[in-house]
């Protein structure tokens, strides 16, 4: 692990105490957790973007997932 300095907003670090007092963590824990959390979420909207972009330039073609419709279970009818 690695130590380093951040300069964050009095408001900010007010927040980040107020919740980190409330569930037990610290600052640096809260902090990990939350810059891995933004970093996934990042990494799926970049997917999402490809995905879009590659359906954009090679559309799915009209009947291309028909041959799975009878595969599909959605359980029990009421």
């Amino acid at each position: 692990m690695k130590t380093i300095q951040m300069t964050l907003d009095d408001d900010l670090v007010s927040a980040v105490d107020t919740v980190v007092k409330k569930m037990h963590m610290s600052r640096s824990a809260f902090t990990r957790r939350a810059l891995r959390d933004a970093l996934r979420r990042i990494t799926i909207a970049r997917l999402e973007q490809k995905h879009r972009k590659g359906y954009n330039v090679h559309p799915s073609a009209e009947n291309e997932f028909s041959v799975w419709e009878k595969e599909q279970s959605w359980g029990e009818k009421w």
